[in-house]
């Protein structure tokens, strides 16, 4: 049995008063990020004012959208969404419009590597599974309680800004939500396809003020059974425990579900992260490993039966089928963008045999 061991009283009280006050005890920043501000606290965001108009546009009849001239790629739908389809020979993939949500990473000759709920509601509702786009805030870290959790770009109509066919075959995709210049912020996804799966959040400060603000690839990776499998990577990390008011806790060995102090559900955040993990499922034969930059955060979540339950978008027992390893930028991972500056948060994801 892998076990967790609780940290001192002061690291506990520290992490609890980073993450509830909002004000991290150690909080980090990026080569890219403002250096005169040791204490960065998040931008409180508004929602944008043009927000809701763009919600109720995403719900509408979609035009159509002109494919591009790329080899193995064309507009379609998947899962009942309109999507940018792609495939290279070493993989296929779907990313819906709505949301910029991938929704699909097939390896030729493999299982896809991620999951999606089968029960899918009509956009605008944000979509469960794939890999959700969470910008600019994690869950509502350091913002009010009248936005939408985890940021403003998973319910809106995203369009496809360039697509390019590169030497070795892979694909090169750029994604773009609307842009509300009263963020101060603007938002570009990259993605490239084939033998690996690379996908890149790129954040650019277009104001004229530092602005501090968290983010995550929220992806639910497909698994034969989330009981089943193991985290390889986070030994001797300290996490924070949702699920035990952020306590500061270190963990021992590889991730499991069946850990003794919490059984049967994760909604931990990974801090000082070394951007390198595996995902060891025997089930399905394989280990899918994931390496991230742009960010010190991993969030490992999984609601377990009795969360899952509550939910209306899952199947029963649904929660058996994901594990959510999500790079992110959360906690007492803030980045701080000075005006002018850009930022991008990058995982790529491969698909590795068991032996």
């Amino acid at each position: 049995m892998h076990r967790v061991r609780r940290l001192s009283v002061c690291c506990l009280l520290a992490a609890l008063t980073g993450c509830i006050a909002g004000g991290p005890a150690t909080p980090h920043l990026h080569p890219d990020a403002m250096t005169d501000a040791p204490h960065p606290i998040e931008t409180r965001f508004p929602t944008p004012l043009r927000y809701l108009d763009d919600v109720a546009a995403a719900a509408s009849s979609m035009p159509p959208q002109a494919a591009p001239d790329v080899e193995g790629v064309r507009i379609g739908r998947f899962a009942g969404y309109p999507a940018v389809l792609v495939d290279t020979g070493d993989a296929r993939a779907a990313i819906a419009l709505h949301g910029g949500h991938l929704l699909s990473y097939v390896p030729t000759g493999g299982e896809d590597v991620f999951w999606l709920s089968p029960r899918l509601a009509d956009a605008p509702a944000a979509i469960r599974g794939g890999v959700p786009v969470v910008w600019p805030f994690f869950g509502r870290q350091g913002q009010n309680d009248d936005v939408p959790s985890h940021g403003f770009v998973r319910t809106l109509r995203w369009h496809l800004v360039d697509a390019a066919r590169d030497a070795d075959g892979s694909v090169a995709l750029t994604l773009a939500p609307p842009r509300h210049a009263d963020l101060g912020l603007a938002l570009l996804m990259h993605l490239r396809i084939g033998r690996t799966l690379e996908q890149t959040l790129e954040t650019t400060n277009t104001g004229d003020v530092p602005v501090a603000f968290t983010q995550a690839l929220h992806s639910y990776f497909r698994v034969s059974d989330v009981a089943d499998v193991q985290v390889e990577g986070l030994d001797g990390l300290r996490f924070l425990d949702k699920n035990d008011a952020y306590a500061a806790h270190a963990q021992t060995g590889d991730w499991v579900l069946d850990d003794d102090r919490d059984p049967g559900r994760s909604d931990y955040i990974y801090t000082d992260a070394g951007g390198r993990y595996r995902l060891d499922d025997p089930g399905l034969d394989r280990r899918i490993e994931l390496t991230t930059s742009g960010s010190h955060t991993l969030v490992v979540w999984n609601p377990g039966e009795a969360s899952a339950e509550r939910g209306s978008d899952m199947n029963d027992g649904a929660w058996r089928d994901f594990l959510c390893l999500e790079a992110a930028n959360a906690g007492p991972d803030i980045v701080r963008l000075a005006p002018g500056k850009t930022h991008r948060l990058t995982q790529r994801v491969r698909v590795l045999p068991r032996d």
